[in-house]
């Protein structure tokens, strides 16, 4: 009589890094001819936790080097704990712990939380790494997925329609110092969105669908420069990891041998000790360079590969990709190409960065702010302040956004000169970056206008620095208005409105003589006055402008 698991086969569907198009690792999907497994899986804590053994032993006779998603139902965890048996399943076939994503699946709905936290808390002990599945279209409890501190959320493509919502999820992972990953995705228009909301990782059938065979290639939508870019803030090591090669830390150089020479793509093997912590790097081109020299073979096969390795280089889970390269630049410079190891709290290996990748993005970065730098005072233009705006936003965050600029401009150029006008711009800029503190961020919008982004209480001394200097051109006084709206959150819902708040705050700040300040609430009426009285004077020198006008 033949058993379920005669007809039972597995698919596997690769996960795609958004920032580098790599395959990040390969989900392993039950595909039964006969019958519905899962739902029976759903039921039977006992039955899901053999197919998530046989899922993994599916993967291991492809010897695919990939990190691993299996998938496996929270109310499983909650019943068996641990999950011995595909501990076991884990160790028999070769591969670490580490290496081994257990996808967390829906139903929540009578699942007791707390024997789920402890059994979450024992597999990540063991080194599993633990992804939220189904978040946006299943049911899982904000606060439980608070608590189980997840290393992956993976999200429904159905919320990319809600763009607030999966920038958010993004907010939230970044806080939990996890990766944002969405789900079936099937549109060029939902990986764009995917993009724009923040999400790290994904898949779909749009880079591949499910096959039995694992997916040497994926593909990735060619990406805009402006999508390209990665936050201007410095992107996270996390953005470029690569699922690394690891061997054991007793492994021979004729086992590194056998894996390199089998695997073109490996650019080097770490080998890591039973804790899963870095031991040696074994860089591919020097590797076998000694292993091909005369002797070479004889001499080393059955020796430890740790004795033709070097010190591995390694960064944090939470470094920024600039970090990274600090790391690069000291020491020997014939290891400029090493992968960099990215480890997490606990020192245990979760894959590589390479430096070409990250010099990619960075150069990319650096091409797009210089194409959006003002040309007179190098300073970013409105698309930079307003993204970092929607991103406060939609982090919760209170802030104030502010506009600056030189009152009566134009007699200031017809009657100094253009060049002169020029000059006080740029000093202007000058002293508006100087004295930002903080998070703040200044921005030249064009003209004499400038934008000024940041915490309320980073403002005061730097609407100090600007509003009491003495400013002149050509030998005559000239005076500056500043207005701010202070958005709390929930107040706005995009730089849009923030713009709107501040447009009627900078036309009161016009209105008065000398410089001057005024300061609003966004959804409140009315503002504050601190500094600046009475409507606008005549400009010494200089004609008088339209009240109300620049």
């Amino acid at each position: 009589m033949r058993s379920w698991t005669d007809t039972l086969r597995f698919a596997f569907q690769p996960v795609v890094n958004l920032a580098t198009g790599g395959v990040a690792g390969l989900e392993i999907l039950a595909r039964p001819e006969s019958g519905d497994i899962l739902a029976e899986a759903r039921r039977d804590p006992e039955l899901d936790g053999q197919l998530a053994v046989l899922a993994l032993r599916a993967a291991a006779r492809r010897e695919t080097l990939l990190p691993l998603h299996v998938n496996v139902f929270a109310g499983t965890l909650a019943d068996l704990g641990g999950l011995t048996p595909l501990h076991h399943a884990v160790r028999d076939v070769g591969r670490l712990p580490w290496e081994v994503t257990l996808d967390v699946r829906p139903p929540y709905t009578h699942v007791p939380h707390q024997a789920l936290l402890e059994a979450l808390a024992e597999l990540r002990e063991q080194g599993f790494r633990i992804s939220a599945d189904g978040v946006g279209d299943g049911d899982v409890p904000l606060r439980l997925l608070v608590d189980m501190s997840p290393d992956l959320v993976k999200l429904d493509a159905s919320l990319l329609v809600r763009p607030s919502a999966v920038r958010a999820m993004r907010t939230l992972c970044d806080e939990l110092g996890a990766l944002l990953c969405v789900e079936a995705v099937e549109t060029e228009l939902q990986y764009e969105a995917a993009l724009s909301a923040g999400a790290q990782l994904a898949q779909g059938a749009l880079f591949a669908p499910p096959s039995r065979l694992p997916a040497a290639e994926v593909y990735v939508p060619p990406r805009s420069p402006a999508d390209a870019a990665p936050p201007r803030s410095g992107p996270s090591v996390r953005e470029f990891v690569r699922p690394a090669a690891l061997l054991p830390a007793t492994a021979s150089a004729g086992q590194v041998r056998a894996l390199l020479t089998g695997s073109p793509d490996v650019s080097g093997v770490l080998l890591v000790d039973r804790q899963g912590v870095p031991f040696r790097s074994v860089h591919r081109s020097r590797f076998l360079l000694s292993m091909s020299g005369r002797y070479g073979h004889a001499l080393y096969a059955d020796r430890p590969a740790a004795k033709l390795g070097d010190p591995p280089r390694t960064v944090g889970v939470d470094a920024t990709a600039w970090e990274v390269l600090d790391v690069v630049a000291v020491g020997d410079r014939d290891r400029t190409s090493d992968d960099v190891a990215v480890v997490d709290r606990f020192g245990r290996c979760v894959g590589v960065v390479r430096l070409a990748d990250l010099v990619r993005a960075l150069s990319e970065t650096r091409v797009e702010e210089a194409a959006g730098l003002n040309p007179l005072t190098r300073l970013p233009g409105s698309d930079a302040i307003t993204d970092e705006v929607d991103r406060r936003i939609a982090a919760g965050r209170t802030f104030a956004l502010s506009w600056l600029d030189i009152d009566h401009f134009k007699q200031v150029n017809d009657g100094a000169g253009f060049a002169a006008g020029d000059e006080l711009i740029r000093e202007v800029g000058r002293t508006l970056l100087h004295s930002a503190a903080g998070t703040a961020r200044v921005g030249h919008i064009g003209g004499d206008d400038f934008l000024v982004l940041s915490d309320p209480e980073e403002l005061p001394p730097q609407a100090a620095a600007v509003l009491d200097a003495p400013w002149a051109a050509g030998g005559l006084p000239v005076t500056l208005s500043l207005a701010t709206v202070v958005c709390l959150p929930g107040s706005v819902a995009d730089h849009r409105e923030a713009a709107a708040c501040l447009a009627p705050l900078k036309k009161a700040a016009k209105a008065l003589s000398g410089p001057s300040w005024v300061v609003g609430r966004a959804g409140l009426p009315g503002h504050e006055i601190r500094c600046g009285t009475g409507p606008q004077a005549p400009s010494a020198g200089y004609a008088v402008a339209e009240p109300g006008r620049g």
